[in-house]
């Protein structure tokens, strides 16, 4: 019967009608759209039947105004079940303990798996993980999210072609593959070394080819530095057999370093602000849920005159369950605002730096300064203006192919 469908839920109670002709008082009920059901006569001035729970107070009004006693017999339903339940303390808590405990349980690693490669990168991926902190018994909101530790694994890990990271319940499973590394031999044709920048030669070395150039030599773009073709051209050798002069020809290796210049503007200002994060850092940790976030773990902000703040946010499991609360990770890193007061002196010394980094950037790690002539300088709006000539020490080389038809 449907109208009688859910009663469980929201309870019912079984009531006892004393009085004559007790029926007529659930006749009345039923004729004011009260549910009653399994009503039965047990004698002549007793009857009984079910009434849903939130009925109860309509059926005291109609009591009073008729001649009948009513009792309550039996209570069945959730709300009493949860009733009886709030009365015996030790099952809540050891509910609440379960509960707890499942949770804690179901966000902890418990174990981690390596698949798809060789024992020596296995090692290697433990060891990452090690020094990332990942290992049973951690935390899983305290890990970093799987992206990261996949780019970070592929980092510092070279022999690594890809790596996917993968969170089954309590378990990390790594499953990577590794690059395949073939080596081919590189055949270069038949080239020249040529400049490729003036400069006046520093230092030669040739390892295949013959050298064109000595050194303190000036050199312009394009000259040839070390030639590929080592037959010796003159008047003589003009009629010499075409497929001899083709095995004399290869492709020029080595390197030629020449001091080269260039011309370089910088501004230093007099005084400068910079951040700098001291090292001193604080974590907090939230319990977020939709919009509404509380704290349950430091529940104060660090007293930090300046900080800048990180937050990361990890989901919580209840088994496989993913659960509509969060843990919110917030790392507070104190930082200061310092201030620099430069001499005029001082800025051209960091002007002086600073077109040297400038340069090396532009250049390589490998370059040598050689020497730096300030052009010129002015003092504006608090600022030092330089014009620098610097002189460097680079390797100039560059390929030319022959072609072997002409």
């Amino acid at each position: 019967m449907k109208y009688i469908q859910g009663t469980f839920l929201t309870g019912y109670v079984t009531v006892v009608v004393e009085g004559e002709k007790p029926e007529v008082f659930f006749q009345v009920c039923m004729n004011q759209g009260i549910t009653v059901w399994n009503v039965e006569k047990i004698d002549t001035f007793h009857c009984r039947g079910n009434i849903r729970l939130p009925d109860i107070s309509f059926i005291q009004q109609i009591k009073d105004d008729m001649p009948y006693n009513v009792t309550v017999e039996q209570k069945k339903g959730l709300p009493f079940i949860f009733k009886q339940l709030l009365r015996r303390k030790e099952i809540i808590v050891a509910l609440i303990a379960s509960f707890v405990l499942i949770l804690c349980l179901s966000n902890i690693i418990w174990d981690v798996k390596v698949t798809g490669v060789s024992t020596e990168i296995e090692e290697k991926i433990n060891k990452a993980l090690k020094r990332y902190d990942i290992r049973p018994g951690k935390w899983t909101f305290s890990v970093d999210p799987p992206s990261v530790i996949q780019q970070n694994l592929v980092n510092d890990i070279p022999e690594l072609l890809w790596i996917g990271v993968q969170k089954k319940g309590t378990t990390y499973i790594f499953e990577g593959v590794e690059k395949v590394i073939v080596e081919e031999e590189k055949k270069s044709g038949p080239r020249h070394l040529v400049a490729a920048k003036n400069g006046v030669i520093e230092n030669i070395y040739v390892s295949k080819g013959r050298p064109k150039v000595h050194v303190n030599d000036y050199v312009e773009e394009g000259d040839i530095l070390v030639s590929g073709d080592l037959t010796e051209t003159d008047d003589k050798d003009e009629e010499k057999d075409r497929d001899d002069q083709k095995k004399n020809i290869v492709a020029a290796e080595g390197k030629v370093m020449a001091r080269t210049w260039y011309k370089m503007n910088v501004t230093i200002p007099f005084k400068a602000s910079y951040e700098l994060l001291t090292g001193r850092r604080e974590k907090t940790y939230d319990a977020k849920l939709g919009n509404i976030q509380f704290p349950i773990w430091g529940f104060s902000k660090p007293n930090y005159k300046d900080m800048d703040i990180e937050q990361e946010e990890h989901s919580l499991y209840f088994f496989k369950w993913k659960l509509p609360f969060k843990i919110v990770e917030s790392t507070f890193f104190e930082k200061q605002y310092n201030q620099v007061k430069r001499t005029k002196e001082e800025a051209i010394e960091d002007g002086i730096k600073q077109a040297k980094d400038e340069l090396k950037l532009h250049l390589g790690p490998k370059t040598k300064f050689i020497s730096e002539k300030i052009l010129h300088q002015t003092i504006d709006n608090g600022k030092v203006k330089l014009n620098l000539f610097m002189v460097v020490a680079e390797d100039i080389t560059r390929t030319q192919s022959i072609s072997q038809g002409d």
